[in-house]
């Protein structure tokens, strides 16, 4: 029953964080795109968010082993709110230079809190399912995951919807209420030895040594650049700027867009359940998935492309994109966990995400230098070339 009730507990603070995180996101990029800041200069303020998620990630795992995960995910809500206030006090009579360095470094200490959080939520369950219960350590990591994307679409739908109902400060002091709250209730809640290794892991044994977390790693690199490379900047600019949308169209749509990936995410387990045929995944499902993947952004860039309905081609084509993408994620999420080594699970866990924060700083620049030099069709076909790399890396995975 302790176990289930830190499940619940550990799921919970990290809805909350992902909440905020989505409406962060949101808000940010509207706000000064209304500003006049251009695709560039907006990549710009979101690459030390994602820098940070790469360092944060490293260093976070091996903190997690040495002091527990409790600390980790306490020290991730904390710095969100420090974030969220810090903005507050942005004044817009600075220099443009002086703005896009407060809000990188805003976004910095957010990047540090996201990685944080993700990271101990997920290797928490790690430490809660024995090892023998392998399906039953798919479905909670599809549920905790796909959740999660759903909240941060609703996310999406909260930032676009307080920038409108109550201004950039009102919004952002009304998330971090929220989320203070959320963390004292965190802090009087959870065992303080979850997720502690036995014995205190060097720091010099951060990086991964095992092949197929390396693997794994690297295809998660280029997968998640292949998503961030048009939907960061490229796709909320096109469906604001040429498609003539609102704030709380953009922020709508893209909400939509996230809750059913993370809903497919979730049902992941039951999408997969025949071809699984009661097995837990492994390393070929993954390559199948990418390849399947590929086509999506392809044909979205040849129809936009030849000006062949292409607002059908982006929010249907998007759909198509989510669903596929989505099962690439699970996939990608449960095999971390499952190649995870015992109590080095929160090292390993870090070193895997430090490559998903590197993919999505990657995605991020591109998003915004590709858009700005070749439109939404040159994001397109930067995100099926990094799909084909992903691809051809989880050909190398462990086939059992």
């Amino acid at each position: 029953m302790s176990t289930i009730r830190n499940y619940i507990l550990v799921t919970l603070a990290y809805w909350g964080f992902t909440l905020t995180d989505g409406a962060l996101r949101m808000l940010v990029l509207l706000h000064f795109h209304r500003l006049g800041y251009t695709p560039i200069q907006l990549a710009f303020l979101f690459l030390l968010y994602e820098f940070f998620g790469i360092v944060t990630n490293l260093v976070g795992g091996w903190l997690g082993a040495r002091m527990g995960l409790r600390f980790t995910l306490f020290g991730g809500l904390s710095l969100q709110v420090v974030a969220l206030a810090m903005l507050t006090q942005l004044n817009p009579e600075w220099a443009t230079t002086a703005v896009v360095a407060y809000v990188m470094a805003s976004q910095a200490l957010s990047g540090i809190a996201k990685d944080l959080t993700k990271m101990s939520a997920k290797s928490a369950i790690k430490a809660l399912v024995p090892d023998d219960q392998q399906s039953l350590l798919f479905k909670w990591v599809a549920l905790l995951t796909g959740s999660k994307n759903a909240l941060k679409g609703i996310g999406f739908f909260l930032g676009g919807f307080l920038l409108a109902a109550l201004g950039f400060v009102g919004a952002l002091w009304t998330m971090a209420g929220g989320l203070a709250l959320l963390l004292v209730m965190a802090v009087l809640s959870l065992p303080k030895d979850i997720g502690r290794a036995k014995e205190k892991p060097l720091f010099s044994s951060i990086l991964s040594h095992t092949r197929e977390i390396n693997i794994l790693s690297a295809a998660r690199f280029f997968l998640f650049g292949s998503r961030d490379a048009w939907f960061v900047v490229g796709l909320p600019i096109f469906l604001y700027s040429v498609l003539g949308w609102t704030f709380t169209q953009v922020g709508g749509y893209m909400a939509f867009w996230v809750i059913g990936y993370g809903a497919v995410q979730a049902f992941s387990p039951q999408i997969l359940a025949r071809s699984l045929k009661g097995q837990a995944p492994i390393g070929r499902h993954a390559m199948i998935w990418a390849f399947a993947l590929l086509p999506i952004p392809i044909l979205i860039a040849i129809a936009v492309g030849h000006d062949i309905q292409p607002s059908a081609a982006v929010l249907g084509g998007l759909i198509l994109f989510g669903i596929a993408f989505a099962i690439n994620s699970s996939l990608h999420s449960y095999l971390i966990v499952s190649y995870a080594e015992g109590d080095r699970v929160a090292m390993n866990v870090g070193f895997y995400y430090m490559s998903n924060a590197g993919g999505r700083l990657l995605g991020t620049l591109l998003s915004g230098v590709v858009f700005q030099g070749y439109g939404l069709v040159g994001c397109l076909w930067t995100s099926a070339l990094l799909i084909l790399l992903s691809g051809l890396l989880a050909l190398r995975l462990p086939k059992a």
